[in-house]
C-alpha cells in the first residue's frame, strides 16, 4: 500500500508542479507527518523531490524529471471507467485502484488539459443510489464476486439454501440494489447479491461468450420483469387533460401499450400491478378519468368521490 502512495505522491507532483504537505494530506487522506516521512523514502531512493522555501513553498520535483510510471495496468484501467460512481468503487474494494488510475491519467495529461477532472467532476455526477438507502453496508458477498467478476473467474455461491457453481459475468447497481448477472449450465440468470448467503471466487476460469452485452441484457430482464408485475388491465376514459397526465402517473412498463390502446373518444386500458395500486393511480387523475372496467374499481373511486364531496361540502 505504501509503494502505491508513493508513486502518487510522484505523479500529483509531478502533474501540478508543487504541493504543500498539507495539500498532499488531503489528496492522500493521510497525516502530513506521514506525507514528510514519505517525501524522505522518495529522496533516499533516488527521486529529485526537494523542498522549496517561502509562502508559496512546498514539495516539488527538479525541473524536467518526468517518472514512467504512469502506464495504467489493467486493474486501473478498467477502475478509471468506474470513477464516476466512488461508492460502488468502495462496496467492490476497487476504490484505491481507481484512485491511482486518476493519478496516472492526470499525470499523462499535458499543462493546458490538467484541470480537465476536476472541471467534469463540478459539473456532472452520478448519485446511483436511491432517495432512502440509509446508508446500509455493502452485501457480505459483494468483495469476492466483483473479484471473480473482474478475473473471469468461476464462482461457487449459496443462495436461497442450495450451492450453485457459476460463471459471474456482470454485476449491476440498480437504486442502491446490487444485482449479478451470471451463467448457470446453459441459461443467464440474475441474483440479488444482498441475498447471496456465501460466495468464493475459484480458481479455474470460465470463457466469456463474447456476443454477450450486459447492458443489453439487464435492460430485456427489466422490461420483462416490471411489464410481469402488470397482472391486472383496467379501462378508462380520460379527458385531454387526463391523457397529458397520464404519462406521469402509469408505470412506465405500461405506458407505451396504453397509449397504442387510445382511442379518439379517449378510452384506454392501461395495465397495473393490482387493483388496491389501481385505486392509488386513478384517484391521482380526479375528475379527468372515468373508470369503466372493472366494476369493483369503479365502486371504489365512485365511494372515494361520495366521501371526498361529504369532506369539502
Amino acid at each position: 500500500m505504501r509503494a502505491a502512495r508513493l508513486m502518487s505522491v510522484i505523479l500529483l507532483l509531478q502533474g501540478r508542479g508543487g504541493m504543500t504537505a498539507a495539500e498532499l494530506a488531503r489528496e492522500l487522506e493521510v497525516s502530513e507527518r506521514t506525507v514528510h516521512r514519505d517525501v524522505l523514502a522518495l529522496s533516499a531512493a533516488g527521486v529529485p523531490v526537494y523542498a522549496d522555501r517561502g509562502r508559496k513553498g512546498g514539495y516539488r520535483l527538479v525541473e524536467g524529471y518526468r517518472t514512467r510510471l504512469t502506464g495504467l495496468d489493467r486493474a486501473e484501467a478498467e477502475a478509471l471507467f468506474l470513477s464516476g460512481v466512488p461508492g460502488a468503487l468502495k462496496e467492490m474494494g476497487l476504490e484505491e485502484v481507481a484512485a491511482t488510475a486518476r493519478v496516472k491519467a492526470a499525470a499523462a495529461l499535458s499543462p493546458g488539459l490538467r484541470d480537465a477532472p476536476a472541471t467534469a467532476a463540478q459539473r456532472f455526477h452520478l448519485d446511483a443510489p436511491g432517495w432512502f438507502a440509509g446508508g446500509s453496508p455493502p452485501p457480505p458477498a459483494l468483495a469476492a464476486l466483483a473479484r471473480a467478476v473482474w478475473a473471469d473467474h468461476r464462482a461457487l455461491i449459496g443462495y436461497k439454501g442450495r450451492e450453485r457453481l457459476i460463471d459471474p459475468y456482470g454485476l449491476v447497481l440498480k437504486a442502491g440494489g446490487w444485482y449479478l448477472t451470471a451463467r448457470s449450465g446453459s441459461r443467464f440468470l440474475i441474483y440479488r447479491v444482498d441475498r447471496v448467503e456465501s460466495a468464493q471466487a475459484l480458481p479455474e476460469r470460465f470463457d466469456r461468450d463474447p456476443a454477450f452485452d450486459l447492458a443489453a441484457f439487464w435492460a430485456e430482464q427489466s422490461r420483462r420483469f416490471t411489464r410481469s408485475l402488470l397482472r391486472e388491465r383496467i379501462t378508462l376514459r380520460l379527458t385531454e387533460t387526463g391523457v397529458r397526465m397520464l404519462r406521469h402517473i402509469a408505470d412506465a412498463a405500461a405506458l407505451e401499450d396504453a397509449l397504442a390502446s387510445l382511442r379518439p373518444d379517449g378510452t384506454i386500458t392501461l395495465g397495473v400491478e393490482s387493483l388496491p395500486v389501481a385505486y392509488g393511480q386513478v384517484l391521482r387523475f380526479g375528475p379527468d378519468a372515468e373508470v369503466l372496467d372493472p366494476p369493483e374499481l369503479r365502486t371504489l373511486i365512485a365511494d372515494a368521490a361520495k366521501r371526498l364531496a361529504e369532506v369539502y361540502g
